[in-house]
């Protein structure tokens, strides 16, 4: 029984290429959260500004808003395992700079935003092309598993990258762990270097447009995808962007140092790794479409709550929630577009999902990192939870009275037909 269990929980595993994928990925994953913990409290160091950390994290998804379109047309037309690999050599060198400039102390923040804009550019590639990459080295059946592993390690990562990063800035400082994210990369390439060649370049479309266009098609083209636009895009401005201002939280309503934002940052990872775990074990049993709709509803209410949270342990305990409900979301959200998408507009879905998820998150750092300037950080994150709540429920609300219209017009149907057939045995 238990090992039926486990080989639910972890199905794609039996890939190899998934295998030596997910390794890699994790290991470069731990180090691009030290590298996130470093670098927001280097930039509170440098600016002793709320607005300037959410600035620099707007600046790296800048280059996603504009370019992750066209880096799922990319990435349907190349071989993705060699793309990845170049772009992920690429992310190592950016880290290395990263590390070196704050060692031999020329760092500024101007150098910062450069670098995190550099890091957003090879992003908006990297991503839609590794995402798309899973459905090429697992099988249909197993793809939400893998998507869900994949989110699993991430949150793991998650917790682990900010403890590990307190420990080295306690101990070594903050250039330890932007060396340490550049050897992260190593694991990833080590991991793609020795995968089993495949992936035959697609075919290219008549034109970008036409590509993008397709694309645009696709996802506009039913209610869900639709659906899935309104609250993705919602959350990716007034949602999300709590994460990139948690160092503000953590000092200025908290009290706290930066070992003990890296706690509450991994309390949120915590809570995303058991949510991710769940949709591995259970994701097929449950309705994709209520577990994105009831998530939503549940993540914009645990987020306005968390903003008043008065002191740590109760900071702790509503964020691991906070983050278990995004986790839920965001895998639900995912697998949705990605199990539906055809096999040759996976990469163009995936980088319209790029495009909400990461793109429009300069827009949410933006106003948050405004609103905490101007109001306080507890405001910034009681507005991004309370119009997540509203437009969740609204989503929700419309979606079901569309289906009730729906079985309402069958059941008529149904009526108007069997009067039709009395007729008939009538006659």
């Amino acid at each position: 029984m238990l090992l039926s269990s486990l080989q639910t929980v972890f199905a794609a595993l039996r890939h190899r290429n998934f295998r030596l994928f997910l390794t890699g990925q994790f290991i470069s994953l731990c180090g691009t959260w030290m590298q996130t913990i470093a670098q927001g409290w280097l930039v509170l160091h440098l600016t002793n500004s709320a607005f300037a950390v959410g600035l620099v994290t707007a600046l790296g998804s800048l280059p996603v808003l504009l370019f992750s379109l066209y880096g799922g047309v990319i990435a349907d037309r190349v071989n993705k395992r060699q793309f990845i690999l170049v772009l992920q050599s690429l992310m190592l060198l950016e880290a290395l700079t990263l590390g070196v400039l704050t060692t031999l102390d020329l760092i500024t923040v101007e150098w910062v935003m450069g670098l995190a804009i550099f890091f957003g550019l090879l992003t908006a590639f990297e991503v839609p092309a590794r995402q798309a990459f899973v459905a090429e080295i697992v099988k249909r059946e197993d793809l939400m598993n893998a998507i869900a592993l994949g989110s699993s390690a991430f949150n793991l990562a998650r917790v682990i990258g900010p403890a590990v990063a307190g420990l080295l800035i306690a101990t070594l400082g903050l250039e330890a762990c932007f060396f340490a994210n550049a050897a992260s990369y190593l694991a990833v390439i080590a991991s793609l270097v020795k995968m089993d060649a495949h992936g035959a370049r697609a075919p290219a479309a008549a034109s970008v447009w036409t590509a993008m266009g397709e694309g645009f098609a696709y996802v506009f083209g039913s209610r869900w995808p639709r659906a899935l636009v309104v609250i993705v895009t919602t959350f990716s401005v007034f949602g999300f962007s709590f994460m990139p201002l948690m160092p503000v939280f953590a000092r200025d309503a908290l009290g706290l140092d930066a070992s003990g934002y890296g706690v509450i940052v991994a309390s949120i990872g915590a809570g995303a790794l058991a949510a991710a775990f769940f949709m591995a074990a259970f994701g097929s049993r449950i309705r994709q479409s209520r577990l994105v709709l009831g998530s939503s509803i549940s993540f914009g209410a645990i987020l306005s709550i968390g903003s008043i949270a008065p002191n740590f342990w109760s900071a702790i305990i509503l964020y691991t929630v906070c983050g278990g409900t995004m986790a839920l979301n965001g895998i639900a959200a995912n697998t949705m577009l990605q199990t539906e998408a055809p096999d040759e507009l996976r990469g163009r879905v995936m980088g319209f999902y790029s495009f909400m998820v990461l793109g429009l998150a300069p827009f949410g750092s933006l106003q948050a990192g405004w609103v905490a300037e101007h109001f306080g950080v507890r405001v910034a994150f009681a507005v991004g939870g309370v119009i997540c709540l509203l437009v969740a429920a609204g989503v929700a609300w419309w979606m079901g009275r569309a289906v009730r219209f729906r079985r309402a017009g069958r059941d008529r149907h149904g009526t108007e037909r069997a009067v039709v057939l009395e007729r008939r045995e009538r006659r």
